[in-house]
């Protein structure tokens, strides 16, 4: 066959196949007998073996896997996955909580337009498609950066290789990769007649399937998926609601599940609520909730985020599921904070939709307060959470040889010695980054995308380079050498190179970053953000009295104590000389602390629509001036800013009596104290 002959041919049988694949595996309606689509198959795959130059990575045959990977390739998302709220409730209050605070925050009285939909149990996956082109799927991850499991990804028959009908430069497809109730049971039961391991539940089967480093390992996994969301998109005219997105998405070819709905209302909301919760059981695959969004996307972008979370949405759970089994000992896992936390050790027990065989006890005092112990029947919960806990004894089940538990008084990792602080709950580790359990964690939080980014310092690495003891503090990271890296397993001379790139980009950092990257107890992303802002240096945070630290915003006793006593460690300031001896630095100023602003312990709360400047804007430059924006009126705020179409908030600073503001008189007032 010539090959422009044989190139029409085999474009004409790409599309004959993926138009096949999309009724088969979306539609669940195949249009054609077995045996004549595997005949197709055959001819477009000798077609590709005769033509090498046909092959084309959206071709159907390129599904059957490749390779076999070293590992996976870290994937930085354009457009962070990030987690939702969520809501566990029996009745309804799940529902009503979330529409009050969507009309809170808007100021808005009527009903609000929901896109309800299902919360499946699988793993989240980001599809990029260019140009109609799946090019690369990632895991969320930590939600900044995934892994690239584009090869196992292929391998699920219904994703579209080629979307139908787009040409969008970029469009970034969210979804969940999950494995049905029936392809479950049917795998399982090949693995069980052939003697080879079953798989626990459907969920972990999706998930191990697409983190497989064998592509034909995953593609013999009967998985499939729904879509969403979006990431990144470039070249799509997006429409105005999320309905209508996730209509436009079935029109590309990609499978939407079809029970959704878009309804206005908190009781809209907790009526699917309930329907769901009615048919969860019938459902051909696992869920554990559902989910809300405010529909319209203008509306979506007026609410923002809070604490890396979406004002716009939220996963309302359904009540946990529970089974009893025994608790054959209690052992203490250290944190990275130094916590102790006692773990049961369970008799494996499958409970809401996965075994069991560990479950968290909290802390002593919930051990004694639920008369837990070694060698009872438990009652163990599993609330959709990855962490099953021991809820309560079987009491009259307690044999005679049952054995109370004791936390130990020294740390079961390094030996240091165990403390519990007055009106603290947990017991704590006292050895700091001595302790190896605790210093893992810590250098993995050090090098997290928001605090320091060191790009490439993963779980994997940080276990080699601590347990190989080359790393006993924060500051050996940056004593790091090539030859030490280089010499690791599955480091060689190109990936540790780029973690010296990473570890000398890393030490231009921000006061606040690095603040935040010491984990200091209590301090997290925003607190560091005050201290540096109000401080200004280091030096100043470090010598400042509880008092002092007390004068920040939104500081308070606890938090106050926790970075005095932090830095009153030896080995804590000693940790900050070596870092800052090797080089770690950042611009450093006065602070707010050595300056007299006008708005000095003033609250202010926005409301309404600024339309000159956004309230995004108006709060930076009010902060800026020293004052406090809250979201919500109280006999404590000073003045309420009220733009266009302001709700709830303005009608109550007019019944505290509390001064209220147009648009314009904050413009003025911005000006004379900006002016100062």
């Amino acid at each position: 066959m010539a090959t422009e002959q044989a190139a029409r041919r085999a474009a004409a049988l790409r599309q004959q196949i993926a138009e096949y694949d999309y009724w088969y595996y979306v539609k669940d309606a195949p249009r054609i007998p077995d045996a004549e689509y595997d005949k197709l198959f055959r001819e477009l795959q000798a077609l590709e073996a005769q033509h090498p130059e046909l092959l084309t990575p959206d071709s159907p045959t390129q599904r059957v896997g490749g390779k076999v990977l070293d590992g996976f390739v870290p994937v930085r998302h354009a457009v962070p996955m990030l987690s939702i709220r969520t809501e566990t409730d029996i009745e309804d209050s799940g529902a009503y909580n979330f529409d009050t605070r969507v009309k809170n925050a808007l100021g808005a009285a009527e009903e609000i337009e929901y896109s309800c939909e299902l919360k499946f149990d699988g793993l989240a996956i980001n599809l990029r498609y260019e140009r109609g082109v799946l090019v690369q799927a990632a895991t969320r991850g930590d939600g900044e950066t995934g892994e690239d499991v584009t090869q196992n990804i292929r391998t699920i028959h219904c994703i579209p290789l080629h979307l139908k009908d787009c040409a969008a430069a970029v469009l970034e497809v969210r979804g969940e990769v999950y494995m049905s109730r029936a392809d479950f049971d049917r795998y399982n039961e090949k693995q069980r007649a052939q003697g080879l391991p079953m798989l626990v539940n459907p969920r972990n089967g999706a998930a191990g399937s697409i983190r497989q480093l064998d592509p034909k390992l995953a593609a013999q996994r009967p998985l499939s998926f729904f879509a969403y969301g979006l990431g990144e998109v470039k070249g799509w005219g997006l429409p105005g609601t999320h309905g209508a997105i996730l209509d436009g998405l079935e029109q590309f070819g990609l499978p939407v599940c079809g029970e959704r709905a878009v309804v206005q209302g908190a009781q809209a909301l907790a009526e699917f609520h309930r329907r769901i919760a009615a048919k969860r059981d019938a459902l051909p695959f696992d869920i554990d909730g559902v989910v809300y969004k405010v529909n319209s996307l203008a509306l979506q972008q007026e609410l923002g985020f809070v604490s890396r979370e979406p004002r716009w949405a939220v996963a309302h759970k359904y009540p946990a599921e529970e089974q009893i089994t025994v608790l054959r000992d209690i052992e203490v896992q250290v944190g990275r904070t130094g916590k102790l936390t006692p773990v049961a050790k369970l008799e494996p027990v499958f409970v809401g939709g996965t075994t069991v065989s560990n479950a968290t006890l909290h802390n002593e005092d919930e051990v004694r307060r639920k008369d837990v112990h070694i060698g009872d029947t438990v009652i163990v919960r599993r609330a959709g959470d990855v962490i099953p806990e021991v809820v309560g004894v079987v009491l009259e089940r307690r044999p005679p040889d049952a054995r109370a538990f004791v936390m130990p008084t020294s740390c079961p990792v390094c030996g240091s010695h165990v403390v519990r602080e007055e009106g603290e709950a947990d017991a704590r580790c006292t050895g700091g980054l001595f302790c190896a359990a605790q210093r893992k964690q810590a250098i993995l939080h050090f090098a997290g995308r928001r605090m320091m980014d060191i790009e490439g310092l993963g779980d994997k690495l940080v276990d080699q380079l601590v347990d190989g003891n080359i790393i006993r503090s924060l500051p050996d990271l940056y004593r790091l050498d090539m030859a030490t890296l280089a010499g690791l397993e599955r480091m060689a001379e190109k990936s540790a190179q780029n973690i010296i790139d990473a570890l000398e980009k890393s030490k231009v950092a921000t006061l606040n970053r690095f603040l935040f990257a010491l984990g200091i107890r209590h301090v997290g992303e925003s607190t560091a953000k005050d201290l540096a802002r109000h401080f200004g240096k280091l030096d100043s945070i470090m010598l400042a009295t509880p008092e002092q630290l007390l004068q920040v915003p939104d500081v308070g006793p606890v938090v106050a104590h926790s970075i005095h006593d932090f830095f009153a460690e030896a080995h804590n300031r000693e940790v900050v000389q070596q870092l800052r001896a090797l080089g770690v630095h950042w611009e450093e100023h006065d602070g707010m602390a050595h300056q007299v602003l006008p708005l000095t312990g003033k609250t202010f709360v926005l409301t309404g629509t600024l339309a000159s400047m956004g309230r995004d804007e108006a709060k930076s430059r009010l902060e800026t001036l020293g004052a406090k924006v809250s979201g919500s009126v109280s006999k404590k705020t000073d003045c309420v800013v009220a733009g266009s179409e302001a709700g709830s908030k303005l009608d109550k600073a007019r019944e505290l009596n509390i001064p209220v503001w147009d648009e314009p008189q904050l413009l003025d007032q911005l000006k004379e104290w900006e002016g100062q």
